[in-house]
């Protein structure tokens, strides 16, 4: 059985463990991709957080795995030197044989053009239509579709709304957001997604190098709470609702507020946020005394409940897609 994104990523199963900041350490990349998924490469968390230069991280990963994996490009032009050094990564990565690539933020241009140059393929993460038309205009070839459902920066449509509003730019469109398990997974695809991505629910597996105490919370957690908070970005993230979280509240202070809404301003602040949010994000993943409750989620956590290797994750999913398909027998 295959899908588009099968075709386009060369993997086994149309499964995607989605690039996290800061969670998408070395080791859980190789594991998915070993499985048969797509392990993908956040550039920020494989340099900054886990300490690799770009290159040799990726060569590390190579050492552990040689399915193939992906990298995430977040292609926000706001910083001149941010966005210099991500096409100096882009460039290192296909010099590095990776094919495939998530794009989010700004238009993708710049990098279709790159990846196309070599016979590579992109995708792109959107939350609605009007963000889809902008990617499908830069040449993209799928679409990653963030519904409501997600950690991180979540959409505001539901899994089925949000397929149908793209369904007919033609492209193939993975489900993003509240799938946690196979039976998830499998609904997914019988709905028309060319695949799923998933990200809460590979944090909670042995080979995430995150806290035990946040992997614990995710287990512990339903997606009744899972909350959304200006506090991290400026634009509303979700994380799970923690005693720290409601002491910090979820809404950004007036000063962000008047600075967010300035075209000039709003670069500075969002800076500051960035700098700061990462800072806050790595303490809080890596603090094994679990001192600091920031951990982002989605409201798949409804499904996790246990930490497992992310063999089983994928082996999940193979099965109940499997046993989806499989040809009715009479006797």
């Amino acid at each position: 059985m295959t899908t588009a994104l099968t075709r386009d990523a060369g993997v086994e199963v149309p499964l995607i463990c989605g690039a996290m900041y800061p969670c998408s350490n070395p080791e859980l990349v190789a594991a998915v991709s070993s499985a048969g998924g797509l392990g993908i490469v956040q550039p920020v968390s494989l340099t900054f957080v886990h300490g690799h230069g770009f290159r040799e991280g990726l060569r590390y990963i190579r050492s552990l795995t040689d399915r193939p994996i992906g990298m995430n490009a977040l292609i926000e032009s706001s910083s001149r030197t941010y966005h210099e050094r991500m096409v100096a990564w882009l460039d290192i990565a296909l010099e590095e044989g990776i094919r495939f690539f998530v794009t989010s933020l700004g238009k993708p241009r710049w990098v279709v053009d790159r990846v196309e140059s070599v016979g590579g393929v992109v995708y792109h993460d959107v939350t609605e239509r009007k963000w889809a038309q902008k990617a499908v205009d830069s040449g993209v070839h799928g679409l990653i579709a963030v519904n409501r459902r997600a950690g991180g920066h979540a959409g505001e449509r539901g899994q089925v709304e949000l397929l149908e509003e793209l369904v007919d730019l033609g492209l193939p469109v993975v489900c993003a957001g509240g799938i946690g398990n196979g039976t998830g997974f499998a609904q997914a695809l019988d709905q028309g997604y060319a695949g799923v991505q998933m990200g809460t629910r590979f944090i909670a597996t042995t080979e995430c190098t995150a806290s035990r105490p946040y992997k614990q919370a995710i287990v512990e957690a339903d997606e009744d709470d899972i909350v959304l908070t200006e506090r991290l970005t400026g634009v509303p993230v979700a994380v799970i609702e923690t005693d720290y979280v409601r002491r910090l509240g979820t809404k950004a202070g007036p000063f962000a507020r008047w600075m967010l809404r300035g075209r000039k301003r709003k670069h500075w602040m969002r800076t500051f946020y960035t700098l700061r949010s990462a800072w806050q994000l790595k303490r809080a993943s890596m603090d094994t005394a679990g001192s600091t409750e920031y951990w982002q989620a989605g409201k798949s956590v409804d499904d996790v409940h246990a930490v497992v290797p992310a063999a089983d994750v994928v082996n999940d999913c193979r099965r109940a897609w499997t046993s989806a398909n499989a040809p009715s027998r009479t006797e």
